[in-house]
């Protein structure tokens, strides 16, 4: 199960010269600030595992509760990027961000691959989608699924950290995660016909991404 009842989902990519840069500033700047704030529980990065999963990168913040998603201490972040952030941030390519509520959440633990399902939906169809989550929880290997619905205003939110940015797309409105101790577990998991049957509409963004990075609660110094 995530760890906590919200989360920030970012799938993004990077300019190839800012790679090294990338890393050495999202694992020994980024995440300890983040997992730093009240309320936020555990950060992990992948990064994708074929050639038709895109962005190359996907980051999962879980924290407390949207209301924590929606604060002062995570604006206050926002709001005042580090210079290293404001330059690392500047080469992100195709960056989509959602603040979420976690509405369904099962399995015994975190998997070392995940796939991500993007869609759209209405309130209706939450009962539906939530069943259909829960079943691929039980699919052979897979270790936790997952069903987030963004906060449309909290993500659509314009920081300072975001100012003059023009990779920033239109955030997702809901997403599936399902998590697997390998990827030929997820090969026949959620598939778009049942998504559909169970009220989502695509198009279905997919992608099958590989945990690199695991950072639990700390203080930022």
């Amino acid at each position: 199960m995530l760890a906590g009842e919200a989360v920030v989902a970012i799938w993004n990519g990077i300019a190839q010269e800012m790679r090294a840069e990338f890393y050495d500033w999202h694992q020994t700047e980024h995440m300890p600030e983040r997992v730093g704030i009240p309320g936020f529980r555990r950060g992990r990065r992948y990064v994708a595992m074929d050639a038709a999963t895109h962005p190359e990168f996907f980051t999962l913040y879980e924290a407390d509760a949207l209301p924590v998603l929606q604060g002062s201490d995570y604006a206050n972040r926002l709001n005042a990027p580090t210079p290293w952030t404001r330059r690392v941030t500047a080469q992100f390519r195709d960056t989509a961000r959602a603040l979420a509520k976690v509405l369904e959440s099962t399995g015994p633990g975190a998997g070392g691959v995940m796939l991500t399902v993007r869609f759209d939906a209405d309130d209706t169809a939450a009962e539906t989608l939530g069943a259909l989550v829960r079943a691929a929880a039980r699919s052979p290997r897979v270790t936790g699924a997952h069903l987030g619905v963004a906060d449309e205003a909290a993500s659509s939110v314009r920081t300072t950290e975001a100012k003059g940015r023009t990779d920033i797309q239109p955030p997702p409105t809901w997403f599936a995660l399902v998590e697997a101790a390998d990827a030929g577990a997820l090969g026949s998991v959620l598939p778009d016909l049942a998504l559909t049957g169970a009220g989502a509409s695509g198009p279905f963004i997919r992608g099958l991404y590989r945990l690199e990075y695991q950072r639990t609660k700390t203080a930022f110094v």
